[in-house]
């Protein structure tokens, strides 16, 4: 089994952390890629590293957006597509 491609960083009782989660399992879902969600309190390097930034979206292993995830933006990551609309690679 290979990693999941996106891993969301969020805790509990996080209103936007909710909001993300929707965002990350409908864009992973539509493209078929694999996700995670960890809470930051269970880790105390997570929650020392990103607790003022959560959400967090991870998107293989690079950090990609914090406090809010744009949809499209995650799309193109997902799909090898630069900020301005050029397939990568």
């Amino acid at each position: 089994m290979t990693a999941p491609r996106v891993l969301l960083l969020g805790r509990p009782g996080c209103h936007l952390c909710d909001d993300a989660r929707a965002v990350v399992a409908r864009v992973c879902a539509d493209l078929g890629v694999g996700w995670e969600e960890r809470d930051i309190t269970a880790d105390p390097d997570l929650l020392e590293r990103y607790w003022e930034q959560i959400p967090v979206t991870l998107v293989d292993g690079e950090q990609h957006d914090f406090w809010r995830v744009d949809e499209r933006r995650l799309r193109d990551a997902l799909a090898g597509v630069d900020s301005g609309g050029e397939q990568r690679g």
